[in-house]
Parts: structure tokens; C-alpha cells; sequence
């Protein structure tokens, strides 16, 4: 009994030892671990309890149902399972923290990506109608932030029409919505119109989750193969 005890203390101390290892990494508290034996290497950990983080403690999420993060990890992992360790590192991507009703600024969001600290952060609670797709959106924006040259904005904004202008800021305007047009007419959302990083993303994931490509207009077509090229000078084997 006391050598059962012991290895659950020594189990215990190890996993906590762990946890506060990639707290001084990654500088998000009150975490656990979920998984960290993933096959391409990825860290996944979860808030065990309430967490705000940001220069300006702007940034707020809680701590899952265990029965949502159960099915919502296994609906992530499936997901994050297309990117290879190779890529991932390339693009500063390790930990994925997971956590419900994320929010930055009091705005909700599904995502905070931060390739410095090669972290995102997963609302598991988002909108299941879009869950998938998002998860692709946010990697993209890790993909984007590491290489902003092969992204450039003012070359993806010339493929769109001469009247056509993004806002600002993705929360300096109200297109926020997140159906597929069924005409695309240069854009795949109501939302890729609200700024040229978020369009890139919502292209990106589009294609990851494998949407219909069927009749798609000469515009968005420019954007695809920029996209598709664009990935291919970070890793030649990376496959859409």
C-alpha cells in the first residue's frame, strides 16, 4: 500500500512539476495538463481554473466542463493531427491551452494565437457550427504572425476589386459573420471582408476543412493559389 501511495505522490509531484515548467514558459497560470504525448508533439493543457493574462489583464477564460473538454479535445486533437511536428515548429506552434468563454477585452473570441510564446489559446465552448474551421482561422494567424513577408497584405488586397476597402480592425467594423456564401464572389464569409489577415485565414480554413471549391470565382481563385503557394516556401510537403 505504501509503495501504491508513493508512486501516486511521486505521479502527482511530477505532473505539477510539469505543469509549472511550461507556466514559466509560457506564462499562462492556473493550467493542467491534458496531453503532452500527442504524436506531433503538441502540449495540450487546460485551465483548471479561472485564467487573465495581457499586458493590460485584458484577456479572460475559464475553466471547461470536463465532459465538454473531453469531446471538444478529441474534435481539436483530429484537427491539429494534419499538422506534422516539422511544420508546427516551423511556424512556433507547441502549446494548445483550452478553456471556455475566452475573451479579450470583454469582445468573445475563439482564439488567441501568440507565436512568441508558441501558444494558442481554444474557446472549446465556441459556436459548433464553425468549431473546426476556427481552429484552422487561428493556427493561420500563428502561420501569418511568423511569416509576415510571404503574407503581404497589400499584394492579397490588389486581388480584390478596385472599390473594395478592409476596415482597420477586425472589431472596427460589423461584418462578423461566419456562414459560407454559396456565392463567393472574392470572399468565403461575411467575416473575410472585415480585414486582409482575417480573409487570409478564413481561406486557409476553408481548405483545411476541405469546403466545396466547386465554382469559385476568378478572385477567390487568386487567393487559393496564393495561399497554397505561400505555404509551400515554409515547408515544400506541406499538403492541402
Amino acid at each position: 500500500m505504501n509503495v501504491i501511495r508513493l508512486i501516486i505522490l511521486s505521479f502527482f509531484i511530477f505532473t505539477q512539476s510539469q505543469a509549472d515548467t511550461i507556466y514559466n514558459l509560457i506564462k499562462i497560470p492556473n493550467l493542467d495538463i491534458y496531453e503532452i504525448n500527442s504524436s506531433n508533439k503538441l502540449r495540450y493543457l487546460y485551465a483548471k481554473q479561472p485564467f487573465t493574462i495581457g499586458v493590460d489583464n485584458n484577456i479572460n477564460c475559464y475553466n471547461p466542463e470536463k465532459k465538454v473538454l473531453n469531446e471538444k479535445y478529441k474534435i481539436i486533437k483530429k484537427n491539429l493531427d494534419k499538422y506534422d511536428q516539422k511544420f508546427l515548429q516551423k511556424i512556433n506552434l507547441k502549446y494548445i491551452v483550452l478553456c471556455e468563454d475566452l475573451s479579450i477585452s470583454k469582445i468573445n473570441t475563439a482564439g488567441i494565437p501568440n507565436n512568441i510564446m508558441k501558444t494558442l489559446i481554444l474557446d472549446v465552448k465556441f459556436n459548433e457550427n464553425y468549431f473546426e474551421r476556427v481552429i484552422h482561422h487561428e493556427v493561420f494567424h500563428i502561420i501569418n504572425d511568423s511569416y509576415k513577408e510571404l503574407f503581404d497584405e497589400k499584394i492579397w488586397a490588389n486581388f480584390n476589386i478596385k472599390e473594395f476597402k478592409y476596415a482597420k480592425c477586425s472589431t472596427c467594423t460589423d461584418k462578423l459573420g461566419l456562414d459560407t456564401y454559396s456565392n463567393t464572389n472574392g470572399f468565403f464569409t461575411e467575416y473575410s471582408q472585415s480585414t486582409a489577415s482575417e480573409d487570409m485565414a478564413e481561406v486557409f480554413s476553408h481548405l483545411m476543412v476541405g469546403s466545396n471549391l466547386k465554382d469559385i470565382d476568378p478572385i477567390l481563385q487568386q487567393k487559393i493559389q496564393f495561399i497554397k503557394t505561400n505555404l509551400l516556401k515554409i515547408d515544400q510537403s506541406f499538403i492541402l
